[in-house]
Order: structure tokens, then sequence, then C-alpha cells
């Protein structure tokens, strides 16, 4: 497990620096970013390959803001992007690994 949260935290940490660069303008707000965020990992990342399902883009726009307001609470002492793909693997189990 420990290598799919860093191959996660990687992509995230992608989207990120994509984010920053695309919103380099205005030096990366962006209000609605969980939006921007959800679509880019869902369509232009291999995030839906490293969770093994592809999550609907509502819901992780929900997970994503979810979670920026826990890390933000707490003051986290790891890196956000680690904090992030442990979560968003629990919350998104592989097709595989559900009961039918």
């Amino acid at each position: 497990m420990d290598k799919r949260v860093e191959q996660v935290g990687d992509v995230l940490r992608e989207a990120s620096e994509t984010h920053h660069r695309v919103y380099r303008i205005v030096d990366g707000a962006d209000a609605d970013w969980a939006s921007w965020y959800a679509d880019w990992l869902i369509n232009l990342s291999n995030l839906p390959y490293l969770l093994e399902t592809t999550p609907v883009r509502s819901e992780l726009v929900y997970e994503l803001v979810g979670l920026d307001k826990e890390y933000t609470a707490k003051a986290q002492g790891e890196p956000w992007e680690s904090f992030y793909a442990q979560r968003l693997l629990g919350s998104f189990p592989s097709e595989g690994s559900r009961s039918a």
C-alpha cells in the first residue's frame, strides 16, 4: 500500500503543479479548485488506474474539499499529498475489492 500511496501522492503533486501553471496569472488562486483537480485527475492522469476504479467526478470533488478542510484544520505534520493519497485510496476501493 505504501507504494500506491506514493504513486497517488505523485499524481496529486503533478495536478497541483499543473493547476498552478494554468492559473499562474492569479498565482494559483481558484475558488473552484476541487472541480478542476477532479476533472484533471479523472481525465488526464493515471489516478483511475492507480485507484483501480474511476471515481464519479462529483464524489471526487466532495472528497477533495473534505480532505482540504480536514488537513487544514488539523495542521498535519505530513505532506498534504500523502495525507490525501491515503484517504483517497480508502475512499475509492478498487472494483475488484467490492463485494458483490
